[in-house]
C-alpha cells in the first residue's frame, strides 16, 4: 500500500470536472488529510480535455508524482493522456454503457471497473450526478469513509436545497454499493483519517486573503486566466470591511482605477496575467513616477501573444524587472507556496507605502490553480502588521511644507522617501504629474532638478536593501556540494525531489528565492558549491540569468516549458542527469 495516493477524473471541458476534483479534495481534507491538487484544462468553455488531479496522505504533500492510483476516466482519451502515470495495479472507474466507451481499453495489468454511471445518476434523480456516482465508486476503492463525502455534498449544494443535497448522497452510495456488490476484490487502499483540521486554498485565494489582512479596500480588474480567483475571493468579502471590487472594461482601465483608488489612500490592487501586464505598462510607469503606491499581482501563464492561456510557466520575470520607457524603480516579489502567497501579499502592501512604489507580486498558474492544505496557524491574522509609511498629518505637515504653506509631495530626501498626505489632510494637498516634477509636484525641464528627482527615485530601492530582509527559504544539506536554486512555484516538487537524491546518497541544498528585485546576494553560496543548478518554467533561463550576472559564474539550467508543471520525480532524474548520476531511464 503507497504512502500516498494519487486520484483522477477526467473528460471534456464542460462535464463538470472542475467541481468533481474539488469536491473530493474537500472531503479529504474534512477527514484530517494532507491534499495537493493539479489541474490540466482546455482554454475554452465546452470540449478539450481536462482533468483534476489529487495527491493525498496524511503526511504533507507538495507536489503532484508520476503514478495515478485511482483514475475516473469519462472518456477514452482519459485513458491515453494518463497512459504513463498508470501502473499495473491503477485502477480505472468508467462507464461502459456509454457509446463513446463501447470502444474502451485498459492498459497493461490495470484494474477497470465498468460501472453504470448514467444509469445509477439517473436512478438517483438526474444523469448530471454521473461524477458524483464516479467519487462513490472511488470511495468504494480507496476504502475512504462515504461520509466525508456527504460532508463536502452538504458544503457544495446546501444552498440548492436539501432535496439535491439528498440526491446526491445518494448518487454517490449507488456508485459505492454497486463497486461492493459487483465486483469481488478487497479494496487496495485504505485511506486513514485524523483528527486534524486543515484550511484547503489555492493561491489566488491566498494571495485575496493576505491582501484584505494588509487593509486592501480597493480593487479592480479585468477577468482574464489564471488571475481571475484574486478577484473571485475578494468580491463578496472585501464589501465587510469597506472595501469594493470594481470590474474595470479592460486591463488599462483597471489598473488606471487602481491608480486612483491609491492616489485616494486606500490600499489598492489589481490582478492580471501576462497580456494584461503588456497593457498596464505605461500606467506603471506613471505609478513609479507620481510616487504612488500600488500592487499589482501578475500570475504567469504561457506565452508570448495568448500563448497556452491554461499552461504554466515562468516567463514574465525580465517583463517585470524591466519593463517599462525609461528607468522604474520597482519590487518584484516571488512567493514560493501557496501560504507564502498570503504572506506575501501582506508584505507587497507594506513594501508599496513605505517606499511608494509600484510592487509586482507574482504567481504563476501552478500557485494559482493548486489546492493544498494547511494548518490554520499559517495564516495568524493576528500577527500581521501594517505599515503606511511616511504619512503626515496636521501635526507633522509643517515639517515639508515651503515658505508659502506648500506641501512638498516630492521633497528631495536622503533616504529617497517623501513625505505622503492623504486628501482631507488640512495643509497637505498637492498635485502630482507624469511629466518630471519639482518638489512641488509641479512639471519642470530643470536640469538640476530632473537629476535631484532621478536619483532620489532610486534612493529608495538603496533604502529598502539596507532596511528589509530580502532573505532565502533553505532546505536540505546545507553542507552539500551541490546547490539548487529555485524561485516561484518549483520549490514545493524540489523539495520532495531532495528525498528522492537522498535515496540515492546524493545531498543537495536547496535554496528557494522569494524576492526577485530587489534580491540576495548568493554569490558565497554559489562559490562554496561545486555544481549549482537553477530550475525554472522557461525556455532561457531567466532566473539563471540574474544569478550568473550577480555571481559571475557559470550554473546548470533545468527549464521546462511545455506549459506542464514540474513533478518531484521528474526533477530528480533531471537532477541525477545534470550531475552526471545514473537515471531510471539510463538504468
Amino acid at each position: 500500500m503507497p504512502e500516498d495516493l494519487n486520484w483522477a477524473v477526467g473528460g471534456e471541458a464542460g462535464d463538470g470536472i472542475d467541481s468533481t476534483g474539488k469536491i473530493f479534495a474537500q472531503a479529504l481534507s474534512r477527514a484530517g488529510r494532507h491534499v495537493f491538487t493539479s489541474k490540466d484544462f482546455a482554454s475554452r468553455i465546452r470540449g478539450g480535455y481536462t482533468a483534476y488531479k489529487v495527491r493525498t496522505s496524511v503526511d504533507r504533500v507538495e507536489s503532484v508524482v508520476d503514478r495515478l492510483d485511482i483514475l475516473i476516466a469519462l472518456t477514452q482519451r482519459t485513458v491515453d493522456e494518463n497512459l504513463d502515470e498508470l501502473h499495473d495495479d491503477s485502477i480505472i472507474i468508467y462507464d461502459g454503457e456509454r457509446s463513446m466507451m463501447s470502444d474502451f481499453e485498459t492498459p497493461g495489468e490495470t484494474i477497470g471497473l465498468d460501472v453504470p454511471l448514467k444509469r445509477l445518476a439517473e436512478d438517483a434523480g438526474g444523469a448530471i450526478m454521473r461524477n458524483i456516482v464516479a467519487l462513490g465508486a472511488a470511495c468504494a476503492v480507496s476504502g475512504f469513509n462515504i461520509e466525508y463525502l456527504d460532508e463536502s455534498l452538504e458544503k457544495r449544494f446546501g444552498g440548492k436545497g436539501e432535496a439535491i443535497v439528498d440526491n446526491n448522497k445518494a448518487a454517490a452510495r449507488a456508485g459505492a454499493e454497486y463497486v461492493e456488490e459487483e465486483y469481488d476484490f478487497s479494496a487496495p487502499y485504505d485511506l486513514e483519517t485524523t483528527d486534524n483540521d486543515y484550511v484547503l486554498l489555492n493561491g489566488g485565494e491566498a494571495i485575496g486573503m493576505g491582501a484584505l489582512a494588509a487593509g486592501c479596500r480597493f480593487y479592480a480588474g479585468y477577468p482574464i486566466t489564471p488571475a481571475t480567483d484574486v478577484m473571485e475571493y475578494l468580491k463578496g468579502r472585501i464589501e465587510d470591511y469597506g472595501g469594493i471590487v470594481v470590474q474595470a472594461e479592460d486591463e488599462l482601465s483597471a489598473v488606471n482605477m487602481t491608480l486612483g483608488g491609491a492616489r485616494a489612500g486606500a490600499r489598492a490592487m489589481t490582478a492580471t496575467s501576462g497580456p494584461g501586464i503588456d497593457l498596464m505598462t505605461e500606467t506603471f510607469g506613471l505609478v513609479a513616477t507620481s510616487e504612488t503606491p500600488l500592487v499589482i499581482c501578475n500570475v504567469m501563464r504561457s506565452g508570448p501573444s495568448t500563448g497556452m492561456p491554461t499552461k504554466q510557466e515562468q516567463g514574465d520575470l525580465n517583463q517585470m524587472l524591466y519593463g517599462g520607457h525609461g528607468e522604474i524603480p520597482r519590487f518584484v516579489l516571488a512567493p514560493t507556496n501557496i501560504a507564502e502567497c498570503f504572506h506575501k501579499a501582506v508584505e507587497a502592501f507594506n513594501l508599496a507605502e513605505k517606499y511608494q512604489l509600484p510592487v509586482y507580486l507574482t504567481s504563476d498558474l501552478s500557485l494559482a490553480v493548486t489546492e493544498q492544505t494547511f494548518e490554520p496557524e499559517e495564516f495568524d491574522m493576528e500577527a500581521v502588521e501594517i505599515d503606511r509609511g511616511k504619512v503626515v498629518d496636521e501635526e507633522t505637515i509643517g515639517e515639508w511644507q515651503n515658505e508659502k504653506g506648500q506641501f512638498k509631495p516630492h521633497a528631495i530626501t536622503d533616504d529617497g522617501i517623501s513625505p505622503r498626505s492623504f486628501p482631507g489632510t488640512d495643509g497637505g494637498a498637492h498635485m502630482s504629474t507624469g511629466l518630471e516634477h519639482d518638489e512641488l509636484g509641479r512639471r519642470t525641464e530643470d536640469t538640476d532638478m530632473r537629476i535631484e528627482q532621478v536619483d532620489k527615485r532610486d534612493r529608495k530601492v538603496d533604502t529598502a536593501r539596507e532596511r528589509e530582509d530580502w532573505g532565502y527559504r533553505e532546505f536540505g544539506d546545507a553542507e552539500a556540494d551541490t546547490l539548487i536554486l529555485s524561485w516561484g512555484s518549483n520549490e514545493g516538487a524540489m523539495r520532495e525531489a531532495i528525498g528522492m537524491l537522498a535515496e540515492d546518497d546524493i545531498d543537495v541544498r536547496l535554496i528557494s528565492v522569494p524576492y526577485i528585485f530587489p534580491r540576495p546576494d548568493l554569490t558565497d553560496e554559489v562559490e562554496a558549491a561545486e555544481e549549482t543548478i537553477v530550475i525554472e518554467c522557461n525556455s532561457t533561463g531567466q532566473f539563471a540569468d540574474l544569478i550568473e550576472h550577480d555571481t559571475l559564474s557559470r550554473v546548470q539550467r533545468i527549464n521546462k516549458y511545455s506549459g506542464v508543471r514540474f513533478k518531484a520525480d521528474e526533477l530528480a532524474e533531471e537532477v541525477k542527469a545534470a550531475l552526471g548520476e545514473p537515471t531510471e531511464v539510463e538504468a
